[in-house]
């Protein structure tokens, strides 16, 4: 049968790009081997879809080319979705950082997309095996059906226990398009050995700013059986490579503050002084590291500068990532130089588009990758109507 569009993956971006086309007048088939259609919406936000977010702009996401990602996001915004969002009446809210949920179930969203589809005449197969992809006179075959286009939506390999793999790439090195290196982002942190104390921690949540190659985020980190995690810490995740330490400023403001309870409370010890301002169980273990046993009437200032510089800089370096299993998004993919950034379609491979966590453009933690999704989605499903008419 023929298509105008084949789109490969049920998610957001796939569904959004399918309602877009769609409603546009073309003739589009989805497909997903899953057996139900936006699995990871369902999952996220704590099962109310941190659907977007207020603050959605380009230096919010990472890409080898930090300006591929504007032109689709400055063409549908976080604006244009929480439109959609309230012309199918569904109750929002914001939480903080500009991140918006929904007050019921992220079901809504789901049925919402799906509403869309039908509106658009959209047909999707559930449970349909991709196989081999045909391309030849100008039409994608896939399972059977052809189209002139070809939408590649089936995400990255996080989250694999949802059935996430890593299908997007095998598709684009088929048709020639290039891949940066994939690897797991947002996603928590493994300490090894030589910091057990930390990992001696876990349960231990507390607001820190924390740094990786420039980027800096201030946020909760929590320390795990394991390691380290927590939103700041998720953050940095994105920019982190194998060997980078993690900064953490565990007590801003440091010097002054000990300097004052110095003064205060002569006699006391560090620890009394940091569990003014820390987790007990996190002012006992950084007042062990930094290993000053006098009263604090006794310790120059001298000295308790440098234990300051320890409690606003504290490096530890972790042996790697959680991975793909604990990972919410997948950083690198298809090369944005292999893509246009208006219609998210191949250079040099007519038809072919790719969007959402298959391309290389990874988003900040809070509603920043559903966002991604709708804005490259939309410019993919609008391309694909604009070229049938």
């Amino acid at each position: 049968m023929l298509y105008d569009a084949i789109i490969l993956g049920a998610g957001g971006a796939g569904l959004l790009a399918a309602a877009t086309a769609g409603q546009a007048g073309a003739r589009v088939l989805v497909l997903d081997h899953a057996d139900r259609p936006g699995r990871k919406i369902l999952i996220s936000g704590g099962g109310r879809c941190n659907f977007t977010n207020m603050g959605a702009a380009p230096e919010c996401f990472l890409s080898g080319n930090p300006h591929f990602a504007r032109s689709a996001l400055s063409r549908y915004t976080q604006w244009d979705f929480l439109d959609l969002v309230e012309r199918h009446g569904i109750a929002w809210h914001e939480k903080t950082l500009g991140q918006l949920f929904c007050d019921g179930s992220a079901r809504q969203i789901v049925e919402m997309l799906l509403e869309e589809c039908r509106m658009g005449g959209v047909e999707i197969r559930l449970g349909a095996e991709i196989g081999e992809i045909g391309h030849g006179d100008g039409r994608f075959r896939v399972a059977g059906a052809a189209a002139r286009h070809l939408v590649i939506a089936t995400g990255g390999p996080s989250i694999p226990k949802m059935g996430a793999t890593g299908i997007a790439y095998d598709i684009a090195r088929r048709f020639g398009l290039g891949v940066v290196t994939p690897r797991p982002a947002l996603v928590p942190f493994r300490l090894g050995e030589a910091e057990a104390e930390f990992r001696a921690l876990a349960g231990v949540a507390f607001p820190v700013a924390a740094q990786v190659n420039g980027a800096r985020f201030e946020e909760a980190a929590l320390f795990t059986h394991r390691g380290l995690s927590g939103p700041a810490i998720l953050q940095v995740s994105s920019y982190w490579r194998e060997g980078d330490p993690v900064t953490l400023t565990v007590l801003a403001g440091a010097a002054e503050k000990l300097r004052a309870a110095k003064r205060r409370m002569p006699r006391a010890h560090l620890k009394a002084a940091l569990a003014e301002h820390l987790p007990s169980r996190l002012a006992e273990a950084m007042a062990a590291r930094i290993g000053i046993a006098k009263e604090l009437g006794n310790v120059p200032d001298a000295v308790l500068d440098r234990a300051a510089a320890e409690l606003e800089h504290l490096a530890l370096h972790p042996t790697g990532t959680e991975g793909y299993a604990k990972a919410e998004v997948t950083a690198g993919g298809i090369d944005t130089a292999c893509l246009s950034s208006k219609t998210m379609g191949a250079r040099g491979v007519p038809g072919l588009h790719a969007i959402g966590e298959a391309v290389d453009v990874t988003g900040w933690l809070g509603g920043y990758n559903f966002q991604w999704a709708w804005s490259s989605g939309h410019a993919a499903g609008r391309a694909i109507a604009e070229a049938c008419r």
